[in-house]
């Protein structure tokens, strides 16, 4: 009973840390009780199975956690308007399944080479799976340790030197000390250590705070100009009349929300995600004759000096004869189609500005490891409310430059904004500020929508960008440069909102070092595991 209380107080503790809705400083001892309660088993409990024991309670503790701060993925819905079960289940049980591997590698390396080194090893797989878990193919990085502070800006702004990675470390670092201190004083109890380790982790807790503090308020970085952006919110209900009303009667009611709230000179209007073009897409092989896209130039004509930027769903067709991507379904003998998650930049007499969504969204825009999964499953995914293709991405970021002014539009869409690194890359093309442009209308009114906008303000403050956030349901949002919102809407209404978004140039250590300390911590894994495959080899030698 004693280790089911320890694991539930974990849970507890994780769920109540995470934003919107917790205060995050609890999160630096939320993990305390768990590795108290994988102590206690592996040392001290009668348990003749003790490995089980402990990923039976880490999982129920990381199923917890998941559940009460991702469960709001029930609100996607099947094509029959039911609610997702699958939605929400399977990355409840995966996400946790996997977060308990690490904590059970972690139990077998501890107990193989000591306390210790197993608190070392904690933290270096800890990081090393978060890093991991934006980079393949089932990638839910939504949870990542470093995520929890994205409500308290004014705390974490050296994330611009490491990052919200650098945060999880920081985390992680404070819940192993914490653990140390506990066992160090249960061993000896000598108030001297206690007094000596409290103090090194009140020190490690205040000073990056105070730092942040020091950077927050000296803050004084000259943009390089300014642009005056107006960001549309249509409020279209993606299940019903995104594919119901006609993509011209669904541009006419964009167009006119912009038309309707121009009031003086406009350099940018920003639509939300695949705001264009309804039911279908767009062909990318025949952008310029476009009625759609043709429609909105000659919008812009009336406001001259002004760009606008969307998302599309755009494709494009490809002949049996030419390179096929690995993406691209077969519609005919011979004809093959690859579909996009796109954005664009139009301008009057200027060519369109394309990019692709890089960061796709698994079981929904992609079949993850689709040439293993897909024979083996066939249409299961597609069962599950799923997808059984792919669409296609940009290997590689840019930006949108602007033809009458300095400004260079990163075009980020929806999902990407939750990875860090990744983010970088379009100001290292030159983008000097964020332009997200998202569809948060899928879940309804839960925190999914308002956890997407949270973790906006760590891109900002990781790559000192201002960013224009165009929600087709809400929460659009004008962040400055140090994660703060200067203005939002609220959800489910539609309307716009204009804003003064000033440009910066200058990179931050951030981007241009990236997820430094998750390099590092891949680097002391290897050589952790390679020290215990050494010392098991002595051991060997020496009994023979």
């Amino acid at each position: 009973m004693k280790y089911i209380l320890l694991t539930l107080i974990s849970a507890m503790l994780l769920s109540v840390s995470w934003p919107t809705y917790g205060v995050p400083f609890f999160i630096f001892f939320a993990l305390v009780p768990l590795l108290m309660m994988e102590h206690g088993i592996s040392k001290f409990s009668s348990y003749k199975r003790k490995s089980w024991m402990v990923f039976g309670l880490s999982y129920l503790c990381f199923v917890i956690w998941n559940i009460v701060t991702t469960g709001w993925l029930y609100g996607s819905r099947n094509p029959d308007g039911s609610h997702s079960m699958m939605a929400v289940v399977f990355p409840v049980l995966v996400n946790s399944f996997l977060y308990s591997l690490v904590f059970q590698c972690y139990h077998w390396y501890k107990n193989a080479q000591g306390t210790y080194w197993g608190l070392g090893f904690l933290i270096a797989i800890w990081m090393s799976f978060e890093k991991f878990h934006m980079n393949w193919e089932l990638t839910w990085p939504w949870l990542n340790l470093g995520n929890v502070f994205s409500d308290y800006p004014k705390l974490i702004q050296w994330y611009d030197t490491l990052g919200a990675t650098g945060g999880s470390f920081w985390i992680l670092l404070i819940n192993v000390l914490i653990f140390y201190t506990l066992r160090t004083w249960e061993a000896g109890r000598k108030r001297k250590d206690l007094i000596k380790n409290t103090s090194i982790v009140a020190a490690l807790i205040i000073l990056p705070m105070i730092i942040s503090m020091i950077k927050y308020n000296n803050f004084d970085e000259k943009p390089s100009g300014q642009v005056n952006v107006l960001m549309l919110q249509p409020d279209l209900d993606p299940y019903a009349e995104k594919y119901s009303k006609d993509s011209l009667t669904i541009e006419n009611d964009l167009l006119t929300l912009a038309e309707d709230n121009s009031k003086g000179k406009i350099d940018y209007y920003i639509a939300p995600e695949t705001a264009l073009p309804g039911r279908g897409s767009i062909s990318e092989t025949a952008f310029e004759k476009s009625l759609l896209l043709n429609n909105v130039k000659e919008f812009l004509t009336k406001h001259p000096g002004a760009v606008f930027a969307t998302g599309i769903s755009s494709h494009r067709f490809y002949k049996s004869q030419e390179n096929i991507p690995k993406e691209a379904y077969q519609v005919n003998p011979e004809l093959w189609v690859e579909s996009y998650n796109t954005a664009i930049q139009l301008a009057p007499q200027q060519k369109v500005q394309v990019y692709h969504k890089g960061k796709l969204v698994p079981g929904v825009e992609i079949f993850p490891y689709m040439s293993v999964l897909k024979p083996l499953l066939g249409d299961a995914m597609l069962n599950l409310g799923g997808t059984v293709a792919s669409l296609g991405i940009d290997e590689e970021r840019t930006s949108f430059s602007n033809p009458y002014n300095k400004g260079r539009l990163a075009p980020i869409i929806c999902y990407e904004s939750i990875y860090g690194e990744f983010t970088t890359d379009y100001v290292k093309k030159g983008a000097n500020f964020l332009a997200i442009m998202t569809n948060d209308s899928w879940w309804g009114v839960t925190e999914g929508h308002k956890q997407l906008l949270s973790y906006a303000k760590l891109r900002a403050i990781e790559t000192r960008r201002e960013i224009a956030r165009a929600a087709n349901s809400g929460i659009s949002a004008h962040i400055n440069a140090k994660g703060e919102v200067e203005a939002d809407t609220f959800y489910g209404d539609k309307t716009t909102l204009f804003a003064k978004v000033n440009l910066y140039e200058t990179m931050t250590f951030y981007t241009r070092a990236g997820d430094l300390l998750s390099r590092f911590s891949i680097f002391a894994l290897g050589f952790l595991l390679f020290y215990f495959l050494i010392e098991k080899f002595r051991n060997r030698t020496k009994k023979a």
